[in-house]
């Protein structure tokens, strides 16, 4: 069993910045493929951001193109999500996300392609 643990949430104003980590239980970490995905209340959970397990290729949703950074350290097993330039309409409660991914060049987008979640941490914006 993995468990993924995040850290680095809280409450922030409009244009600060917050770092959020992902730190997976176990061995294999660098096998994996990871994502942070954010619930809005009342919303669906939406992908922010997916890495594969080299680290060489991204994704970001359009909403936080330009502003949020997803990287990776597999010495360290951890995963990141620099978020910049916040707006209150990041508010949300973030999700890191991470499966075996076969290929080094594969990130995956969609919730249901990944076996592990964390618990998830509060992130609030103010205006």
């Amino acid at each position: 069993q993995v468990h993924l643990v995040e850290s680095g949430g809280g409450l922030v104003q409009a244009g600060g910045s917050l770092r959020l980590s992902c730190a997976p239980s176990g061995r294999t970490f660098s096998s994996y493929a990871m994502g942070w995905f954010r619930q809005a209340p009342g919303k669906e959970r939406d992908i922010v951001a997916a890495i594969s397990r080299s680290g060489g290729n991204t994704y970001y949703a359009d909403s936080v193109k330009g502003r949020f950074t997803i990287s990776r350290d597999n010495a360290k097993n951890t995963v990141y999500l620099q978020m910049n330039s916040l707006k209150p309409e990041d508010t949300a409660v973030y999700y890191c996300a991470g499966r075996t991914a076969y290929s080094s060049a594969s990130y995956y987008l969609r919730d249901t392609e990944y076996a592990y979640w964390g618990q998830g941490t509060q992130v609030t914006v103010s205006s």
